[in-house]
């Protein structure tokens, strides 16, 4: 695996280093020595699957608060996603500043997302698959999302967006979020 840094401090896009003969090709997608070096210290808990019918669909953006925060490391194993993260830990030099990296079937890139980010993506083909190493539970009461669409983000998303969820449509922009200074 080789890492190279974001805009954001600790988050990172993997390239993965195929191997392969007349037989095929064969790829380590997860490897704890490496990803410990980088800064993955807790167990991973969920191996999570998703699949997008339709070109132009965003999902996102979803954080967990403490003591819920997850660590999450995603790759796109069928189409193609812009894949987006949002900083949204209160001290950070890099708070709400956004990245994004495009995850393909075909590039062998993954993204590692560490706690305190919010995390989206679009899809850019039809259907898309995504699994997502996760380093912890799902927590509904410690959950919340940032606007994909928020002006305060100016996220540039790569396509019109076609399909968004009405959870994700509901969240409020930055401005009406009173008091709301980001997680630490």
């Amino acid at each position: 695996m080789q890492f190279t840094p974001l805009l954001q401090s600790g988050a990172y896009r993997i390239d993965l280093e195929p191997r392969g003969d007349e037989r095929g090709r064969f790829t380590r997608l997860f490897c704890a020595n490496e990803l410990k070096e980088i800064g993955l210290a807790k167990p991973i808990v969920n191996v999570n699957y998703s699949y997008t019918q339709r070109k132009g669909t965003i999902r996102g953006l979803h954080f967990q608060y403490p003591p819920d925060c997850e660590i999450k490391i995603v790759k796109c194993i069928r189409g193609t996603i812009w894949d987006c993260i949002v900083d949204v830990r209160k001290d950070s030099s890099t708070f709400l500043k956004w990245d994004a990296v495009e995850l393909t079937d075909d590039n062998k890139r993954m993204i590692y997302i560490p706690e305190g980010f919010a995390h989206g993506f679009q899809t850019l083909t039809d259907d898309v698959e995504m699994i997502y190493f996760v380093t912890n539970f799902y927590a509904p009461k410690n959950e919340d999302g940032l606007r994909f669409d928020d002006p305060d983000l100016l996220i540039d998303w790569r396509l019109p967006s076609t399909v968004v969820s009405e959870r994700d449509r509901k969240h409020p922009l930055l401005a009406e979020k009173t008091g709301w200074k980001g997680i630490t």
